[in-house]
């Protein structure tokens, strides 16, 4: 079962509003602190002036590849989980500098057990 976190944050980034509201919510519920990016330009300004916990980024969006955004999230913030999605991907396809790559669509139970054990393995390498 997923434990609670309190001020871990997490930026998700996708140009699907709903995909944006949707994993919002289900991160706020489980004691996240949340902030959004609709695109990779919008993701660049937060993460030039804030650290995350996690990146929950879409591979494709419309202005960049998520992939694009990989030296600025390890410059700014080399501990930030960077867990891709897609739903353009082969299973077994990796995603060089992400920490998971997952399918959309992806039940938010799975999202959340992939997110808790990427971060308690990370806290154990740190």
């Amino acid at each position: 079962m997923f434990i609670p976190h309190s001020k871990l944050s997490i930026l998700i980034i996708d140009d699907d509003a709903a995909i944006l509201r949707t994993f919002s919510r289900i991160f706020q519920r489980n004691g996240y602190c949340v902030s959004v990016a609709e695109g990779g330009k919008e993701a660049i300004e937060k993460l030039r002036s804030n650290s995350y916990d996690v990146a929950l980024i879409d591979l494709r969006l419309p202005d960049m590849e998520g992939t694009e955004l990989f030296p600025l999230i390890q410059s700014n913030s080399p501990r930030t989980l960077k867990i891709m999605l897609t739903g353009k991907m082969p299973p077994g396809e990796t995603v060089e500098g992400a920490d998971a790559l997952l399918n959309k669509p992806i039940q938010p139970e799975q999202l959340l057990s992939v997110i808790d054990s990427k971060l308690k393995t990370k806290n154990i390498e740190t």
